[in-house]
């Protein structure tokens, strides 16, 4: 069966779209050819900075011919009928169309469409165009004279040429002849921009990349990756240094070049003062090279760092790692003067007195300056929510709330929560935002801080993701509950809810942060009276903590479900006023202990045929007795239920109240033997309508008694 190779060729492709584009153009031109009425095989892309490129194989040469039959209205049917009928099926009179009858329905119109195959060459040309011009790129530009033409080409940088070949391995394939503004589809390709930049003649996919190899590109990205990381490896360790891997830089840089040559590059000793996530960061923003440190030297970076070319030059690449070194010293230069500045006093300190005295900061500590400054030049949170003095106000008064909760000292949780903004207001922070947090860290060290202190001007961002680690310093824990709770509250008090995919103040992650915080450190918080009070810090929003509570609840069953949780278990055990989170994963661990054993299995089938019945009495307005009354049983397995309800109602009762929820299911499990005995023996819908109240009463017992630890009746099985 055919192959189908295309290539778009363009000036360079910015690196963070390449991945992204390569796939939709693979998911547009399939998804078109299957719609055509094509099948294939398998498809791949790939891509480089300066192409896009399609392997199809197996693909079908010519689609299938359709017959396919539109039924119409009756025959006797108005004129409006008619010709809705004759424009769907694409039918200019009503001549063209069958009659067929029908014993019941009568006559009535019917369309015969045939629709011949379409060569695959004719599907392709016809679609690559589209897909060119109707490409998703983030950013697109004109360019050249046509630009100035309505409905020009676009394209994320100006496209040079197109490759598309068709055809068997067994045959010569055939280039699918088609143009897009001037740009006709060839069978030529160019190498390399400096070390073969000719024209390459290219048939099929397989002599495509072994000439575009000849011709020093690299296709494949993953390829062009291993290659990075296998030299960057080896030239560190021939050095005596051990690279600092970085999967996000070496997806980019494996994006900047078509054919890798990894050198290593150096600067002063002296740069080494500055803390080694501001020079991987400077190094990595500004020249996309890697940094390295000693082996055996633990965190402490070396003044050597990895580079990745895109030529061969003559002389071993000695000018290019010179270039590059210039550059890296310059940079660092400036982020040792932030280092340096940020640890001197501030220019408008004599400013700073009232913001100082507010927030009892020492005005001889750096980053105590810092914070006055904050709060000094009421920088902004969020327009509808106050400055960032205002929330570091809320945040403190919170954070020493929570402390004895979280088992925190009150003092350093005071200190740790007015520090843990300050160095928003750094050189090196205002530089490198992504380093907020860590800079406090190290600048409150600096000062003296206590460790519990500065470990909350870190971690009290913490968790940022799903995979990050959660705070466990009693400190940190309390700052970072309640940096996350006024985020929450202020924004639900806004009306500024995460909506559909959109959360533009990651109002999730900070849900599910508080979640991971409060389950992974076994917290017990009632959230309902505490959100209560924060609520009230927002003049004219209303309270709305059960809303936010239920976004809890929906935070809570994602993270739950990641741990392999049954959603039903989950939501047998959530009711709308669970506010104590950590209470609600003991009693779905605990439920789903019990629902591994016989007992439980058994028991869960008879609650839910005692809760099927009543459900279904009470759905036709059945009497049922609001009490049980023991002299109306009949029956020795009625007696034993009763007895052991009473005996299991009590038990649990009593384990809840101890938080025993493991022994709440091991004393409702005993219900199961008689259970089981008073639906093998008892008739509950009795002729005498005074013994099945009595009865149906039971069963609500059974209930009532079950629905303690979890709805029963939302778990499946």
């Amino acid at each position: 069966m055919p192959d189908l190779l295309l290539e778009l060729r363009s000036e360079e492709i910015p690196a963070r779209m390449q991945r992204k584009a390569a796939g939709d153009l693979r998911k547009m031109l399939t998804d078109g050819l299957v719609e055509a009425g094509l099948t294939y095989e398998a498809a791949r892309e790939y891509w480089t900075p300066r192409r896009l490129a399609l392997d199809i194989r197996g693909l079908t040469a010519r689609s299938k011919d359709i017959r396919e039959e539109i039924k119409g209205p009756s025959t006797t049917a108005p004129e409006q009928a008619v010709q809705g009928f004759l424009r769907k099926a694409g039918l200019s009179s009503i001549a063209e169309a069958h009659v067929h009858s029908d014993p019941k329905k009568g006559d009535f119109y019917v369309a015969h469409i045939s629709k011949p195959g379409r060569a695959a060459q004719e599907i392709i040309a016809e679609l690559v165009p589209g897909i060119i011009k109707s490409f998703p790129w983030p950013k697109s530009m004109r360019w050249g004279p046509a630009s100035a033409k309505p409905g020009s080409l676009r394209w994320v940088r100006p496209l040079q040429s197109i490759v598309c070949t068709f055809g068997p391995e067994t045959e010569e394939p055939v280039v699918v002849d088609f143009e897009i503004d001037g740009i006709r589809a060839r069978n030529v390709t160019y190498g390399h921009r400096f070390h073969a930049p000719g024209p390459i003649a290219v048939r099929r996919f397989d002599d495509y990349v072994a000439k575009l190899e000849a011709a020093k590109v690299v296709l494949d990205a993953d390829r062009r990756k291993e290659i990075i990381l296998h030299d960057a490896r080896n030239i560190a360790f021939a050095n005596g240094l051990d690279l600092v891997e970085d999967e996000g830089l070496l997806e980019e840089v494996s994006g900047l070049v078509e054919w890798p040559v990894v050198l290593m590059g150096e600067f002063e000793q002296d740069f080494l003062t500055i803390p080694g996530e501001v020079i991987r960061l400077t190094i990595r923003a500004n020249q996309k090279c890697f940094v390295t440190r000693p082996q055996g030297a633990g965190e402490d970076l070396s003044n050597r760092f990895i580079l990745v070319a895109n030529i061969e030059a003559s002389d071993g690449g000695m000018e290019i790692a010179y270039g590059n070194g210039k550059v890296v010293r310059a940079r660092l230069s400036d982020a040792l003067y932030f280092w340096k500045t940020d640890q001197a006093d501030l220019p408008d300190l004599d400013q700073l007195g009232g913001s100082a005295a507010k927030f009892g900061l020492d005005m001889k500590k750096p980053l105590d300056q810092r914070m006055a400054r904050l709060d000094h030049l009421n920088v902004t949170f969020h327009a509808k929510l106050g400055t960032q003095g205002q929330r570091v106000e809320r945040i403190k008064r919170l954070a020493q709330e929570l402390a004895p909760i979280v088992g925190a000292d009150s003092a350093l949780v005071a200190r740790a929560a007015v520090l843990a903004k300050a160095d928003l207001q750094t050189e090196v922070v205002g530089e490198f935002p992504e380093l907020q947090g860590a800079m406090g860290r190290k600048y409150a060290l600096l000062q003296g801080e206590h460790a519990s202190v500065a470990a909350a001007a870190e971690e009290h961002y913490k968790p940022q993701g799903p995979s990050d680690r959660v705070p466990t310093d009693p400190v940190s824990v309390a700052v970072a509950l309640a940096d996350k709770l006024d985020t929450l509250t202020g924004f639900w008090a806004i009306d500024e809810k995460p909506t559909g995919s959109k959360d533009p103040f990651a109002l999730r992650r900070a849900a599910l942060g508080v979640v991971r915080i409060l389950i992974e450190n076994r917290i017990r918080l009632a959230l309902t009276s505490v959100l209560a009070k924060v609520f009230a810090n927002f003049k004219g929003g209303a309270d709305q903590s059960f809303d936010l509570l239920a976004f809890f609840h929906d935070r809570l069953k994602v993270y739950l479900r990641d741990q392999g949780a049954r959603y039903d278990l989950i939501d047998a055990v959530i009711t709308p006023q669970s506010d104590d989170l950590l209470q609600i994963v003991r009693r779905v661990e605990a439920l789903g202990s019990l629902l591994d054993t016989e007992e439980g299995k058994n028991l869960l089938a008879g609650t839910k045929r005692a809760a099927n019945i009543l459900a279904a009495e009470e759905k036709k307005k059945t009497l049922i007795a609001e009490t049980v009354e023991p002299a109306l049983f009949r029956e020795d397995a009625e007696k034993k239920l009763y007895a052991a309800v009473n005996r299991a109602e009590k038990e649990a009762g009593q384990a809840i109240q101890n938080e025993d929820f493991s022994g709440a299911m091991l004393a409702l499990s005993v219900l199961r033997e008689p259970v089981d005995s008073f639906f093998e023996g008892v008739l509950v819908n009795d002729e005498d309508q005074t013994v099945r109240a009595n009865r149906l009463a039971l069963l609500a017992r059974i209930r009532a008694a079950t629905d303690q630890v979890a709805d029963f009746s939302k778990i499946v099985g």
